[in-house]
């Protein structure tokens, strides 16, 4: 009983706060969006790092993918 109190702690105080109109960590999250918005890029520097998007690399086929593939061409028992 002792374990699921110790547990259940945390989740009961961020309970409790956002039933008292508190949101933990609102205010980092809105300094952290306003410093990422708050960065420029020159366009001298955004062309200069501009690079070809990579393509994404081919994977072959295993588990239930490789099956369904198998017998994806078979018709279905009559």
């Amino acid at each position: 009983m002792a374990e699921f109190l110790i547990a259940a702690v945390p989740l009961l105080a961020l309970l409790a706060a956002l039933l008292l109109g508190r949101y933990p960590g609102c205010e980092t999250a809105m300094r952290l969006a306003e410093r990422i918005a708050s960065r420029t890029r020159s366009p001298a520097t955004a062309a200069s790092n501009w690079r070809r998007p990579r393509t994404p690399p081919a994977h072959a086929a295993h588990g239930g993918l490789l099956l369904a593939l198998g017998l994806c061409g078979r018709a279905p028992p009559v």
